[in-house]
């Protein structure tokens, strides 16, 4: 139901613009998420995810960053229509976002408590005493223990800046967290403590999860939203993506008969076809791997080696894998934006 939708973007088009280039960021990109949906965007660097991200926060950079056309509704209401202060009041209570490097959001010369303190003062317009007894119990929620509240960014890993950063989104109770990859830099182990703390705020947020790795995203989203170049590629769910678009996965074949024999075979049978041909496991038998072919390729194969009295001992696909897919999809003869959007954003910080 469409009174279910709690962001809405449509026909998105950011551009970022200097005197020396314009680079299209993103290009038409429309999508919604509903209330109780926690949506994945995936790509390569430079695809678009990040910028995206910043324009519905109206945090694009101010002298390059332009919104040059499309909408972008929140709870019913269009934020590119909202007045900066309106927008101010929007952050942090309804919509928060944790953005990449966790020390470019941590103050390094106070103690995360007093970090934390100080924003819940700011939202919340209570006594000192008080935040910082909400302060404490913020971060208990996100994993950091009392004894450790009073120390300062620099005394934590990657891994625990990051639910910090959770505790400093949550705070103010919104509806909407962006997390703008929050697991770069993190060891195996910090990856799954961050995605089961992604999958908590999902009882009471909805979340949009940006990422360059599609298997992490595809573990804690419902769906998942997959960019190129700025533009919108495929989307479904996890499941529905590689069924659908890899359906035609490798074929995978044991044939008793000796390599020889199967070369000979298939250079009659199936010319111009590629395919890998080696020694089986056990002595007499062949293994044969097809790349991405139709049922015409196995019933000509079934047929060939049943003429030579050749025995099919095995057929199977294989089941490609979520980052087969996102190469599949993303894979073009043209570089993306990417080193061009870095040097922009580095003018426009200058």
């Amino acid at each position: 139901m469409e009174n279910d939708v709690l962001l809405k973007v449509q026909n998105l088009v950011v551009h970022y613009e200097t005197h020396n280039a314009v680079v299209e960021a993103v290009n038409n990109v429309s999508f919604e998420i509903r209330s109780g949906q926690t949506l994945g965007l995936v790509g390569e660097t430079g695809a678009g995810k990040t910028t995206i991200a910043l324009a519905i926060m109206s945090l694009l950079p101010k002298y390059t960053g332009k919104v040059i056309q499309g909408s972008i509704e929140f709870d019913g209401r269009d934020l590119r229509q909202l007045s900066p202060k309106e927008m101010r009041s929007i952050r942090g209570h309804d919509i928060s976002m944790i953005f990449q490097d966790p020390m470019s959001s941590l103050n390094p010369v106070l103690p995360v408590d007093e970090q934390i303190s100080e924003l819940i003062r700011l939202h919340r317009r209570c006594s000192r005493a008080k935040a910082a007894i909400e302060a404490r119990e913020i971060l208990k929620k996100v994993g950091i223990q009392p004894e450790r509240a009073g120390e300062y960014p620099h005394q934590f890993s990657g891994g625990m800046k990051q639910r910090i950063l959770v505790a400093q989104a949550i705070l103010g109770d919104p509806s909407l967290i962006i997390l703008d990859e929050p697991t770069v830099g993190l060891d195996p182990r910090q990856i799954l403590e961050i995605r089961d703390l992604i999958r908590s705020l999902r009882d009471d947020h909805v979340v949009l999860l940006s990422s360059h790795v599609l298997s992490e995203v595809s573990a804690v989203c419902d769906y998942i939203f997959i960019l190129s170049h700025g533009r919108l590629v495929a989307s479904d769910t996890p499941e529905n993506l590689e069924a659908q678009l890899h359906a035609g996965g490798a074929l995978c074949v044991s044939v008793r008969a000796t390599p020889q024999e199967m070369h000979l075979l298939c250079d009659a049978m199936l010319p111009g076809i590629p395919v890998e041909i080696g020694a089986g496991a056990r002595a007499g038998q062949t293994e044969l791997r097809f790349g991405s072919v139709d049922d015409t390729v196995t019933e000509k194969l079934f047929y060939a080696c049943a003429a030579a009295k050749r025995p099919i001992l095995k057929m199977e696909r294989e089941k490609a894998s979520l980052e087969e897919i996102f190469l599949e999809l993303t894979d073009d003869d043209h570089a993306g934006p990417a080193e061009q959007e870095d040097d922009l954003r580095e003018e426009a910080d200058a």
